[in-house]
């Protein structure tokens, strides 16, 4: 009986140490893997001309699930000492020290080193690649405290499997690539900023460095702008690339989507921006939707 019970509480506290991790990397929100994913697809199909190889596709998609955890936890750790005094933060794992900032370090570096084996049956250029990748993903959360517009950054890191899916399946990185990075950018920025007008008085009490900060009174016009100039690229994206009427009515369903954002950002409430935010996924969708669409049909 003794047994048992020793066995049962084991159990218990592996399966309490699990639901902590799993917290930790955010596995619980994956409005991140989504936003993190879109772009990958988008790269993906284009580059593979609307039919890249499956072994491909599952490697990335499995990547952007593991490095989108890995950097949650790389986040936690870079904000340990912030978290507890913001609302919206204060009851993570490591903001209530239910796991230390070691573990974090380790759950970190655990997932990127399984990333990183994901891709060692890829090309070299792939494998180059990978190490900017992992160097974005790892520093951004420093960036808070010295980058005007860490937003920016993330944006590239964020899109940075964008090149990396051209390179798989075309061995080569061309200017659309990076023309679909840039525009990737400009809807992180503003994407990023509905989410951290959300944290504003927070972050400008705490001496933290944000786009909604570096706005000020001008951040929904902001927001507004850098969707605009997401959706001209992402249109131009599609010439670039000979995609037919199916993108382009893709493109046109995520731009009444962005403005459709407006409505909810304009009186600035914590409530709207981060519904705005979560909003973002039906954009991300929306144009994936529309290259899918263009594979399907052509």
């Amino acid at each position: 009986m003794t047994v048992t019970t020793s066995s049962r509480d084991t159990r218990a506290s592996w399966l309490d140490r699990l639901s902590l991790y799993a917290r930790l990397v955010r596995l619980d929100r994956p409005i991140g893997i989504l936003l993190l994913l879109w772009p990958t697809l988008w790269g993906l199909w284009i580059a593979g001309n609307g039919r890249p190889d499956a072994l491909v596709v599952a490697i990335f998609v499995a990547g952007t699930v593991l490095m989108r955890s890995a950097g949650c936890a790389m986040n936690d750790y870079a904000d340990r000492d912030f978290d507890a005094h913001v609302e919206r933060t204060r009851n993570r794992p490591l903001a209530t020290k239910r796991i230390t900032s070691r573990e974090a370090l380790l759950v970190a570096a655990a997932l990127s080193l399984i990333a990183f084996l994901l891709i060692l049956p890829l090309n070299g250029l792939v494998i180059a690649l990978s190490v900017p990748a992992l160097l974005l993903a790892g520093s951004y959360p420093f960036t808070k405290r010295f980058f005007a517009i860490p937003q920016a950054y993330l944006g590239i890191a964020f899109g940075f499997g964008i090149p990396m899916a051209f390179a798989a399946l075309t061995g080569t990185v061309p200017l659309l690539a990076w023309l679909m990075l840039a525009a990737n950018v400009l809807w992180t920025i503003a994407y990023d900023t509905e989410y951290a007008m959300v944290d504003r008085e927070d972050d400008r009490r705490l001496g933290l460095r944000t786009s909604a900060i570096l706005f000020g009174h001008r951040d929904v016009d902001a927001v507004m702008i850098c969707h605009a100039g997401f959706i001209v690229l992402m249109a131009w994206v599609g010439h670039m690339a000979g995609l037919g009427a199916p993108y382009r009515v893709g493109i046109a369903i995520a731009a009444v989507l962005c403005a459709w954002q407006y409505r909810m950002i304009r009186t600035r409430t914590r409530e709207g921006c981060f519904r705005a935010f979560l909003h973002n996924n039906w954009v991300g969708a929306a144009v994936f939707a529309g290259v899918l669409a263009d594979a399907l049909l052509r």
